[in-house]
């Protein structure tokens, strides 16, 4: 496992780390705790340092299985959560410096701990980042000992610009795969200038990037890969990473071209994400114990060619890039 600099938290973070959106079971399945904990300590035990979760992951237990995990650990590993995805209607006008800083109590409280390393606001409303005061009482969170860090969870390019303008913003975490490039022009620039920790989430646009889907692949209903892809519950964004799934799979079978041998296609498209030196982390979930190793094996493959570097933007400019690259 590599390390890299998570950006102003001056963490030192491993380069694939995890993300639980769906640990402990497959979108939508009841939440397994022994699962989730096998899945953890699988990956702490493969290097990984890094585990991302929110409080709205499993109604708080994906929170609640890391911190028992990471407590039970003589590693040091770094815990970051998430707040504000559970105002409901999700309004800009409901989001308040009471309100969240009433979350972090309860992510505290759930997970036992004392102090938060990163809280990362959770895809608000664009309209929030243009309130100075919702980023001030995550400076008062931080005066009272309660978090380290202060991070942003976005959808757009433009959101994460404009939370850059508040010095205590220490990370970004945004879609960041073969699908989507729109990142990596002006925002990874600006992060680097501003010393930003860039978190890269849904580096497999939900499965698509795995090339193990095919037009009879289906999904469950309480998936969101089923009921959200037209935005239906959340940004669609979140879902193929906006990609068509049928136009998605014609894309996947040119990928697959461009990396023919042993290693899947998941493995190259994480290390794809990893040829980008402003990326801190890449943070792929795990359903099964069994996705662990593939995905942190990623770090372990030699850098990609010129060629192949080339051939996936030929891939993005001709299926991807006219229907997803101006919306996010």
């Amino acid at each position: 496992m590599q390390y890299r600099q998570l950006g102003k938290t001056g963490f030192k973070v491993s380069e694939v780390s995890l993300g639980t959106w769906q640990v402990g079971g497959r979108w939508g399945d009841p939440f397994n705790d022994k699962n989730a904990e096998h899945i953890i300590n699988t990956a702490i035990d493969a290097g990984v340092n890094f585990i991302d979760t929110a409080d709205v992951y499993s109604d708080g237990q994906s929170e609640a299985a890391v911190a028992r995990v990471v407590k039970n650990r003589s590693e040091e590993v770094f815990v970051a959560t998430k707040c504000g995805r559970q105002i409901q209607p999700h309004t800009a006008e409901a989001y308040t410096a009471k309100r969240l800083a009433g979350y972090v109590e309860e992510s505290l409280q759930r997970m036992k701990l004392d102090t938060l390393d990163l809280v990362q606001l959770h895809c608000p409303p664009t309209e929030v980042y243009s309130r100075p005061e919702i980023f001030e009482a995550f400076e008062r969170l931080k005066e009272q000992g309660k978090i380290k860090n202060l991070g942003v969870s976005v959808e757009m390019v433009d959101e994460a610009l404009m939370a850059m303008q508040y010095p205590n913003v220490t990370t970004v975490q945004i879609i960041f795969n073969m699908f989507r490039l729109k990142p990596s022009e002006q925002f990874f620039t600006k992060a680097r200038e501003n010393n930003i920790g860039i978190i890269a989430r849904v580096p497999l646009a939900s499965g698509l990037l795995t090339g193990k889907m095919s037009p009879h692949t289906s999904f469950g209903p309480e998936d969101h890969r089923s009921f959200n892809r037209n935005g239906e519950a959340f940004d669609k964004g979140e879902t193929f990473s906006g990609v068509d799934f049928n136009l998605g799979l014609e894309a996947v079978e040119e990928l697959k071209e461009i990396f023919p041998g042993q290693e899947s296609l998941a493995a190259w498209a994480i290390r794809w994400v990893l040829m980008f030196p402003e990326v801190s982390t890449v943070i792929p979930g795990a359903s099964r114990v069994e996705q662990v190793q593939p995905n942190i094996t990623a770090s372990e493959l030699p850098p990609l060619t010129d060629e192949q570097m080339q051939g996936v933007a030929r891939v993005y400019d001709k299926y991807i890039k006219p229907s997803v690259h101006a919306l996010w």
